[in-house]
């Protein structure tokens, strides 16, 4: 267990936050429960102190009553930060071999990507193996989710709410003539995007590249994040486009089951992409 940080208002912190958060060590030293004067006697505090805190944090879901309500537990906000945090570190180790396969499969960049609060956030990349082939840099534009493919097929699955604040946020910058700047064009964009399964970026983001992304569920079936593919406009022809997504849908859908997902849909892809 990592060592707690200095505590108090000599230190640059807030007691009130401190003693939150010292609260929630104790609760999961104790094994994942522990009783009011428990808790109480272990951080220091007076008994009604601590009792008004663990309100607080019950009142956010980070601590639970326990059985017959005469302990506390550790709430599942506490689960919705791990799987967050473990999502962010876990992803890109579980998801290696399906990007490598896309790879191997398109020929093609293949790009993974999270939404962090609004920024959007690739953590993993393979470049193209063709001799022409995409530029785009591995960390992208944390503005850009509107524009992408990775960005869209995340965002299409969004509560509109959670839509509203990212746009708030972030903007709807015009990186191309392509890019949509509109947020009712946008929403109606994917609406499409949630119909056929796949996000295309055609030139909305770099001239010349166009874009393919998939989104990618969990056990709950809630979107983790989105792998894409991408390749230089002259070679995405309208079968070369057909044969980038059949082999990107049946990565993030496997991706998924590996990931726990409920129901994907698992589809055989293609043959391999030839090269140039």
């Amino acid at each position: 267990m990592p060592a707690r940080p200095p505590m108090g208002r000599d230190h640059g912190g807030i007691q009130a936050l401190d003693r939150a958060f010292l609260i929630l060590d104790v609760i999961a030293d104790a094994g994942g429960e522990a009783k009011l004067t428990e808790i109480a006697a272990s951080a220091g505090l007076n008994v009604s102190t601590c009792h008004h805190l663990i309100s607080t944090l019950h009142n956010w879901g980070y601590v639970s009553r326990g059985i017959n309500s005469r302990s506390y537990v550790l709430g599942s906000r506490i689960l919705h930060l791990s799987a967050a945090c473990l999502r962010q570190v876990d992803l890109p180790r579980r998801a290696q071999s399906f990007v490598d396969r896309l790879n191997d499969q398109t020929r093609e960049a293949v790009q993974l990507a999270i939404m962090q609060d609004t920024n959007l956030v690739h953590i993993l990349r393979r470049e193209a193996r063709h001799a022409v082939r995409v530029e785009a840099g591995f960390g992208g534009n944390a503005n850009a989710a509107h524009a992408t493919a990775t960005g869209k097929a995340i965002l299409a699955w969004l509560p509109p709410t959670e839509l509203d604040r990212i746009v708030a946020d972030k903007g709807l910058t015009a990186f191309t003539p392509n890019t949509i700047t509109d947020i009712e064009k946008l929403k109606e964009h994917l609406r499409l995007v949630r119909r056929n399964g796949f996000s295309i970026d055609r030139e909305e983001y770099r001239p010349g590249v166009i874009c393919l992304g998939a989104a990618l569920r969990d056990h709950a079936g809630a979107v983790v994040g989105s792998i894409s593919v991408s390749a230089p406009a002259f070679r995405s022809t309208p079968d070369y486009i057909e044969q980038m997504k059949v082999h990107l849908i049946a990565a993030a859908d496997e991706l998924s089951v590996e990931l726990g997902a409920p129901g994907a849909i698992l589809r055989a892809p293609v043959k391999t992409i030839a090269a140039e």
